[in-house]
């Protein structure tokens, strides 16, 4: 196969209306990833690139990425299905499961798809992810949104995570799911309606051949297996320092057990304070991409754009 091969694929979400199209991009081992595509790839916008959670899909994106796409400027927005989750292929090889594969599908993506300079909205695991591409492929990144995720992640937060990841029900409704997620989670989103919940269910299990499955490969448990919650995880500053020359957002759920206030406060440290940030209260890890959150980040992308053409401004 073409190692940067792409075709068109059929909406196969039938589950969630969203105003993208679907597109498979063959990865360099031969999986199929799938992506949803917003706006022209010739839209004046600077393009932007969303990278879901561990164990999340593009669908988390399905409010965000229309609203980025249609502007003022519009843009060219892809959403990312990792390898084993939503309608990219699984992987046989478990340990496939890891951010040295992805930032590689990632990069494949990006040069499959001809996507320049980017704004990254990286949601959790994908956070990681930019600021890993941050210090490989830095021309890449023209400005980052970090969605509740940081160089350090609590593992109080990350043991919770592993402890359900592979063991979720497969519920015989999404309103069942939605029972399942509350049970889970409302200690963390206290205050959701029960359409939020109904919403989070249907982003959570996929309707394949009639019954509700998870949305992502249960192997991507067993790729995390080795990991020891009792040690805290290794900190990813020197990956973190690498964003220094491009505008960041960083997102924080006030309950989140996963990014500290205290990391936070480190990380605008750092950066000597030119860092946005946004703390959505009541909710946990991670906040949902919707409402004012949205607004938010559509603000601070335009923010970057504008920073990006000033000194060109300027200069004629």
């Amino acid at each position: 196969m073409n190692k940067h091969s792409a075709d068109i694929g059929l909406d196969t979400r039938g589950d969630l209306n969203s105003p993208g199209k679907s597109v498979f991009v063959t990865a360099p081992d031969g999986l199929r990833l799938h992506l949803r595509e917003y706006g022209l790839h010739s839209a004046p916008g600077l393009p932007v690139v969303c990278l879901p959670g561990l164990a999340r899909t593009a669908a988390d994106f399905d409010e965000l990425a229309p609203a980025l796409s249609a502007g003022p400027p519009e843009r060219h927005v892809v959403a990312i299905d990792s390898r084993g989750r939503g309608h990219s292929d699984h992987d046989t090889d478990h340990s496939n499961y890891n951010c040295m594969v992805e930032l590689g599908d990632i990069i494949n993506v990006l040069i499959s798809r001809e996507i320049g300079p980017a704004i990254f909205v990286g949601s959790s695991r994908g956070g990681v992810l930019v600021m890993m591409m941050a210090t490989i492929y830095p021309t890449a990144i023209a400005g980052a949104v970090m969605h509740d995720v940081g160089p350090v992640t609590e593992a109080e937060g990350f043991a919770r995570i592993r402890g359900y990841l592979g063991k979720l029900p497969h519920p015989r409704t999404y309103e069942e799911g939605a029972d399942v997620l509350h049970r889970l989670l409302s200690h963390q989103f206290p205050k959701l309606t029960g359409e939020q919940w109904l919403g989070a269910s249907k982003r959570t299990w996929h309707n394949k051949h009639g019954k509700l499955r998870p949305a992502f490969d249960i192997g991507i448990a067993n790729a995390l297996s080795g990991i020891d919650v009792e040690r805290p995880l290794a900190a990813l500053w020197r990956e973190f320092d690498a964003l220094h020359n491009v505008p960041l957002l960083v997102v924080r759920g006030q309950n989140s057990d996963i990014l500290s206030a205290a990391t936070v406060d480190a990380m605008r440290e750092r950066r000597g304070g030119e860092m946005d940030f946004v703390e959505v209260p009541d909710q946990g890890h991670a906040p949902l991409l919707e409402g004012q959150l949205v607004r938010d980040i559509v603000r601070f992308v335009t923010k970057c754009e504008a920073a990006r053409t000033a000194p060109a401004a300027q200069s004629s």
